[in-house]
């Protein structure tokens, strides 16, 4: 089993039923140490857009779920920190955060557009080992970022089945399962 580090993808195993947060969650490790785990969930688009939360701005970027944690925030990750301030790399020209108010010039000027930029409502957070004894509970699969910075551009609700297909074998039958199964 691959190791989770930042930068990372947890992809949650087809076990994870009955988990509103973390059904079929395709998550990006923003940081992963001693002290905890910090993600967030790139698959669950909700129904708002950025001009729905945030003054300012008339843009319709979409906001995805970013995890159950302050999900009265937002959060974002971006491939522009040549263009924003403060921003953290994650990995494979990913970053994360940075000036917002520079986010909203960019956005307002159409510097950047949504392949650049993605909006998350709160983040996914393992305290210190919370997140190992998930992985050996068997709740995820953790796999590299094999899409690097595309992977901001990669929204679609397919992702999960996706990733499923990818990984073969028993998985391959999971990815066609309908979401709860008790539906079927």
């Amino acid at each position: 089993m691959k190791k989770p580090e930042k930068g990372s993808l947890l992809i949650a195993e087809p076990s994870i039923i009955g988990d509103l947060s973390f059904n079929r969650a395709v998550v990006l490790l923003a940081d992963h140490n001693d002290l905890g785990s910090v993600g967030f969930i790139l698959n669950k688009k909700l129904e708002y857009n950025l001009k729905d939360l945030v003054e300012g701005t008339e843009s319709d970027f979409p906001i995805y779920n970013g995890g159950p944690v302050e999900q009265d925030n937002l959060y974002f990750i971006h491939k522009s920190p040549e263009l924003i301030p403060n921003s953290i790399e994650i990995s494979q020209g990913i970053f994360w955060g940075g000036d917002f108010e520079t986010v909203l010039e960019l956005i307002n000027s159409k510097k950047i557009n949504c392949e650049d930029i993605k909006f998350f409502l709160g983040y996914s957070g393992w305290a210190e080992k919370q997140l190992s004894d998930e992985l050996d509970s068997h709740a995820w699969l953790v796999t590299k970022n094999t899409y690097e910075n595309k992977i901001i551009s990669k929204c679609c609700n397919e992702f999960w089945k996706e990733k499923m297909l990818e990984m073969g074998g028993e998985y391959s039958i999971w990815s066609n399962a309908p979401e709860n199964p008790s539906y079927n």
